[in-house]
């Protein structure tokens, strides 16, 4: 019994519910009751019941069941899925019917027979990543299943789930016994190729991670700057974070020869950072140091860590011709701190983390006015309410954002980032000839920076060029094979296939990108009209109703206002949304 006479437990939930529900009882609802019965009947209250699970909600398409063991309901959802499996085997298309299903392990509040909290809650964002007929997991439901089962896993990485505050990572259940599924291996470039992974955080503060995060930044950043080396995004690296590694399995999943790894032990106001760097073909160590001195020498630190792994890497490499990173150093420690700590969020793509980054950047901003980072950061924050369909004030927006952007760029004019967001400041302004010169100086002088081909592909497809506008998103994709908001990319090659007018690559595009972040339904702009032209009318509406759930004082005049594409790409897409019943 918990405080206040709450009464808490630990249990697996297992969240599922039918795929196609709605269009189902659209076309036939009485006898989407009677699969649904049926299915209850002879096939999930058997299984569950075997498994000594208690089906304590039935949600209309679906049910949210608890288990006393992770192990009991995995065991029960491969259980489901396999007889599914067989049902559907001897019926015809029109009759298949597939589950999707998601369990998570975790504290839940008990109120009579019903099951609330977050436990429960993460279990059905799980379902809702899940492949029709799949099976997702929790990292906590992932570990528990070690050599229990006969199946096989699949790590799909840390996911940002709808109204859960902290990203997740989700494994997927493959029904195959054997070897554990792994990602793909990607062949090495042409180059040295290198991805740093987070650094452990040895502070007896726990809260000091940011810290140690921002170290890995600085130093991924610095390497990204020398044109002899390919290096991994942050994001990609990131993937790996507070996990026992195979550098041979790391290295073939990154497509890289060397990792570096290390960690960062802060103490009042000293600092120390001990790397090592690896071979992922042999796992060998090639070098290792460490690194002491005074909070205030953090970046000539770095900057030491970063000349010992090049020359490590590249002999020949003297220390005078490796290339500084460019980025202008705060003169306030404070200012420094607030933006570390604001750098995930800025970059998660979640519109409250986004809101969150924005205080702490105008608070590094009130201490260090003229600090190039924050100011940039901060205009992204504002441009990402234009890009991602967050606010109704859309000038007021796009003005702020780019006036941030020119500041800092007015400051700092050799780096990157902030060449690349004054880039984007300048798309969603649609002056796309400004935009693609940011743009280029931003990768000439970091060839390895992913956001900023990313941000390129996205400006060609807005200025009508999508085979360039592909390229430059697969490249992004390289160079952050693992990114969590990969699913970006995903959906500028949707876009880019929808401007050459081949509407069943954008669906598929589209489509493969809402698996990977359901909740990114500000794409759904453009999947609709997709849907629409391509004759997909079910699929359409029930995109369209989503998408209208979602934003319902949507209209044509917003949408025309808020997407920056060419005029015969707007036009096809206000056609296709006024079909779909989009009022003007």
């Amino acid at each position: 019994m918990a405080e206040g006479g709450i009464r808490r437990r630990l249990a697996a939930i297992l969240a599922a519910d039918m795929v196609g529900f709605s269009r189902r009882m659209a076309n036939d609802e009485a006898g989407t009751v009677a699969v649904l019965k049926e299915l209850r009947d002879s096939l999930l209250d058997p299984i569950v019941h075997q498994h000594q699970g208690r089906i304590f909600k039935a949600t209309g398409d679906g049910v949210l069941v608890e288990f006393q063991s992770a192990v009991d309901a995995v065991a029960c959802a491969v259980g489901i899925q396999r007889k599914m499996q067989q049902r559907n085997n001897g019926l015809s298309g029109d009759h298949h019917v597939a589950m999707r299903m998601g369990i998570n392990l975790g504290d839940v509040i008990v109120e009579g027979d019903d099951i609330l909290g977050d436990g429960v809650n993460v279990a059905a964002r799980l379902e809702a990543l899940a492949q029709p007929g799949g099976i997702c997991v929790s990292a906590k439901v992932h570990e528990e299943m070690s050599g229990k089962m006969d199946v096989s896993f699949e790590d799909m990485g840390n996911q940002s789930l709808k109204n859960i505050d902290r990203a997740v990572r989700v494994y997927s259940v493959t029904d195959e016994p054997g070897t554990p599924r792994q990602r793909p291996s990607l062949a090495l470039p042409d180059k040295p190729s290198i991805a740093v992974l987070p650094f452990n955080n040895m502070s007896s503060d726990s809260e000091q991670e940011y810290f140690a995060d921002g170290v890995v930044e600085e130093i991924t950043t610095a390497l990204s700057r020398m044109r002899w080396l390919f290096v991994i995004a942050r994001n990609s690296a990131f993937v790996y974070k507070r996990r026992a590694v195979d550098v041979k399995q790391v290295g073939r999943e990154l497509g890289v020869r060397y990792l570096l790894e290390g960690s960062v032990r802060k103490a009042g106001e000293r600092v120390r950072i001990a790397g090592q760097l690896i071979d992922t073909t042999t796992g060998s160590h090639i070098w290792a140091d460490r690194f002491e001195g005074a909070l205030t020498d953090i970046f000539d630190l770095q900057d030491r860590i970063t000349e010992s792994v090049a020359g490590a890497i590249q002999p020949t490499i003297l220390s005078a011709e490796i290339e500084r990173s460019s980025r202008k150093r705060p003169e306030s420690f404070a200012a420094y701190d607030y933006v570390l700590r604001a750098f995930p969020l800025v970059w998660s793509l979640e519109r409250s983390q986004s809101h969150i980054a924005q205080t702490l950047l105008e608070r590094a901003l009130d201490i260090e006015p003229g600090y190039p980072l924050a100011l940039s950061l901060a205009a992204w924050c504002h441009a990402q309410r234009v890009v991602y369909n967050w606010t109704e004030e859309l000038a007021e927006e796009r003005t702020q954002a780019l006036r941030l952007a020119q500041r800092a760029a007015s400051i700092s004019q050799d780096d990157p980032m902030v060449l690349a967001i004054l880039g984007a400041a300048h798309t969603i302004v649609r002056d796309y000839r400004i935009a693609g010169e940011h743009l280029a100086k931003s990768l000439t002088l970091d060839p390895n920076y992913a956001w900023g081909w990313n941000r390129s592909g996205w400006l060609n497809v807005h200025r009508g060029q999508p085979d360039l506008a592909i390229e430059q998103f697969e490249r992004a994709m390289r160079l952050s094979p693992l990114d969590p908001a990969g699913f970006v990319c995903l959906f500028g090659i949707s876009d880019a296939h929808f401007l050459k007018g081949n509407y069943l690559d954008t669906i598929a595009w589209g489509e493969k990108g809402l698996r990977r972040h359901p909740d990114a339904d500000w794409h759904l702009r453009v999947l609709v009209p997709a849907y629409f032209h391509s004759g997909h009318l079910q699929e359409g509406q029930i995109a369209f109703r989503k998408m209208m759930e979602r934003y319902p004082a949507l209209t044509i005049a917003k949408v025309a206002d808020a997407l920056p594409f060419s005029p015969d790409m707007m036009t096809r897409i206000l056609d296709g949304l006024r079909k779909a019943g989009l009022p003007e």
